[in-house]
């Protein structure tokens, strides 16, 4: 896949009507109150939103939050976000009360170089999941005969909906500075990494991962295996997991995926002790005991102590580390121990660090050593995917270099 694509610095947006796909589906406050409780992805898109105005670009700005399924659910409105990137905009920013309706095909119309309006929540209409040629074609109208297409949403740019990818028949499409950023990072990584390229993969499940193992065989140089989807390896290669969390029909992957590091002569560090508990709670007794002799009524939900030392000795010499997922139940203080130890040894390697979404991301920020990591992706699902090596629809509809 071609990752070197053009970027909104690559192009002339001046008096032009820029409609700008963002990531804004931020969490909100339960209580209906409609009060944003992290605005961290309004502010990841500022740096793309201030230069295109700067520029003298109109800015149509539009993202999903939630998953309405094409029904149109007040608790889901973007009124909210719009109301806080006036506020770290320092102008207003006009709200349409539809997506591309009346209202905001006349504010869309009306709209000024210097100015930015946003649109309603995209998924409100099903046309966007469906990536409708006549709901993306809809959408780029508002832009007009002479408007661009940026995208900065790297979270959803691993599906082909009409926001994502449709609209790139219609306008001209580049990236934002926030796509950029993983595409030049990630991609990097993948395509020439700066060697020992350590891949650390925890989370639950084998089954959502072999795709990135299978895809890093052929790239790294060490891969380190924790979380749930350790037991799986461990169970395959004959091993005692007692009640923990085991994917059963993926052992023979598990072991194809051993011998192909063998073969390649790619380090597969698995775990060789593991912290177990007789049932999934927080205040649960725990012991230690080695990898494969977990008994029969336990469960494992940490890495132990000396696959602590194997892992973090693994990054210290590294050149690049990527890291997807975590290495025990990170939830519960108690069996967040490895994966607070490895966010440790990152912070501290001289390694390029990437942080590959989800729960690696939001490990990394409760612990402080966010500022420490070269770069935490903005994509949990995906970052995986491009990991994978898969083509991106959303990245693939951008225009080469």
């Amino acid at each position: 896949m071609n990752y070197n694509k053009k970027t909104v610095t690559d192009i002339d947006v001046k008096g032009k009507k820029v409609l700008l796909r963002c990531d804004f589906n931020v969490p909100m406050a339960k209580d209906g109150s409609g009060k944003i409780t992290d605005d961290k992805r309004i502010r990841a898109a500022l740096p793309t939103i201030q230069y295109l105005l700067e520029q003298g670009a109109a800015v149509i700005a539009c993202s999903h939050m939630g998953k309405p399924k094409g029904e149109w659910k007040p608790e889901l409105s973007l009124a909210p976000v719009a109301q806080r990137l006036s506020e770290l905009l320092g102008q207003e920013v006009i709200m349409a009360k539809d997506i591309i309706g009346e209202d905001a095909k006349a504010k869309a119309a009306a709209l000024q170089p210097g100015q930015i309006m946003l649109l309603e929540n995209l998924r409100y209409d099903k046309g966007e999941t469906k990536n409708d040629p006549a709901f993306a074609k809809a959408l780029a109208d508002l832009a007009g005969a002479d408007g661009v297409y940026v995208s900065d949403a790297f979270g959803t740019v691993h599906r082909a909906h009409a926001s994502t990818a449709g609209v790139a028949a219609y306008l001209p499409a580049v990236s934002g500075f926030l796509i950029q950023k993983e595409l030049e990072i990630i991609g990097g990584a993948l395509a020439n990494p700066k060697r020992p390229l350590v891949a650390i993969l925890g989370g639950a499940k084998v089954s959502s991962k072999i795709g990135v193992i299978n895809n890093l065989l052929e790239i790294a140089d060490t891969i380190i295996i924790g979380g749930g989807m350790s037991y799986t390896f461990s169970a395959a290669a004959g091993g005692k997991v007692g009640t923990s969390l085991l994917e059963a029909d993926w052992e023979e992957y598990a072991n194809e995926m051993v011998k192909k590091a063998a073969d390649k002569g790619v380090k597969l560090l698995l775990p060789v002790d593991t912290v177990c508990a007789k049932e999934f709670a927080a205040d649960a007794e725990s012991m230690v005991v080695p990898a494969g002799q977990i008994p029969d009524d336990m469960m494992g939900l940490d890495i132990g102590p000396e696959t602590v030392k194997l892992y973090c000795d693994a990054v210290a010499d590294a050149g690049t580390v990527i890291w997807n997922g975590p290495m025990g139940v990170f939830e519960f203080p108690r069996f967040a121990k490895g994966t607070e130890a490895v966010a440790e040894a990152l912070s501290k390697t001289d390694a390029i660090t990437i942080i590959g979404g989800g729960d690696s991301a939001a490990a990394v920020q409760q612990l402080g050593y966010a500022d420490k990591m070269t770069h935490i992706s903005t994509g949990g699902g995906a970052s995986l995917e491009f990991m994978e090596g898969k083509e991106l629809p959303g990245v693939a509809a951008l225009l080469d270099k």
